[in-house]
């Protein structure tokens, strides 16, 4: 039961790192579907750059991330492969590939007291990418994180490693 108040706290300190730039919507732990889906981050960024006035436009680009955060006691390779599919799916019907979109990231961000081998395996060699039309309306690159708290422990896919310092720091502070 004490691992499930660290996890809880662990969520608590995830959110209030990710409330400045993002719009959060937290879940309760018992959700219909099964899926240990406790929070859905939101972050979009639109930038334009203008000659002189606003109606001399030379571009625009938008940016938009999507975090989704999974809590579980042990996290296996079955779960891993069920939550990374839920993200993946709902993070595709948000994006909308247009003249002006650049990226958009999706993210799983997975809480757990342990994590077997082969989730840890799964979880590192995920590599989802997709671009838009050439990549002329811009690219969606999906990556993940896992928090094992039972070893004071993150790790990543390639695609996530600009999360690591941010999840150690989390994890620390906790």
């Amino acid at each position: 039961m004490e691992n499930t108040l660290d996890r809880e706290k662990l969520l608590d300190r995830l959110l209030e790192g990710y409330q400045a730039y993002f719009d959060i919507e937290r879940y309760d732990k018992h959700r219909e579907d099964g899926i240990p889906l406790r929070a859905h981050c939101r972050f979009y960024v639109h930038s334009v750059k203008y000659v002189l006035v606003k109606t001399a436009k030379l571009w625009d680009a938008d940016s938009n991330e999507y975090v989704y955060v999974f809590s579980v006691p042990e996290l296996t390779r079955e779960i891993f492969e069920k939550c990374r599919d839920y993200a993946y799916e709902e993070g595709m019907k948000l994006i909308e590939p247009k003249p002006g979109h650049m990226y958009s990231y999706i993210t799983a961000v997975f809480l757990c007291d342990t994590c077997t081998k082969e989730a840890e395996k799964a979880l590192r060699r995920c590599r989802i990418y997709k671009s838009f039309h050439f990549s002329w309306y811009g690219w969606m690159d999906f990556h993940t994180a896992a928090v094992v708290l039972k070893e004071s422990r993150v790790f990543t896919n390639r695609s996530g490693r600009a999360n690591t310092k941010f999840m150690k720091n989390i994890l620390v502070l906790h």
